[in-house]
């Protein structure tokens, strides 16, 4: 399965070599689509409302525990298809920004990181 790539840093769409928007291939794009999920807020997406994460009540404005965040994550990156497995990572907390990474494995054994 192919997803846009998008830039690590600014989360946004990027061109390739010709100028063409670019396009992600597997492992990595399972990663990035686990670490778009993990980045969506729960009601954001506008045609199903069940996804996302509950950040408004439970996670900003409170002190969660890391292993809540976590599972939280992991949760999300589930939920992409051919993702069989998801391990969070927290690498940060900083200027009220957490950071981290997923790994996820697919149905064919692959395995592959994002950040978050």
């Amino acid at each position: 399965m192919n997803t846009l790539l998008l830039d690590t840093v600014a989360w946004d769409l990027v061109l390739d070599a010709n100028g063409n928007i670019a396009v992600a291939s597997a492992p990595y794009a399972l990663a990035q689509d686990a670490a778009s999920a993990i980045r969506t807020f729960a009601g954001e997406v506008y045609y199903d409302t069940t996804q996302g994460i509950p950040y408004f009540g439970q996670i900003l404005g409170k002190f969660p525990p890391v292993s809540l965040m976590k599972a939280q994550f992991e949760a999300a990156a589930m939920t992409v298809p051919s993702v069989t497995a998801a391990k969070a990572f927290i690498t940060g907390f900083a200027n009220r920004k957490v950071t981290g990474q997923v790994q996820i494995t697919d149905a064919l054994g692959a395995t592959s990181v994002a950040g978050f």
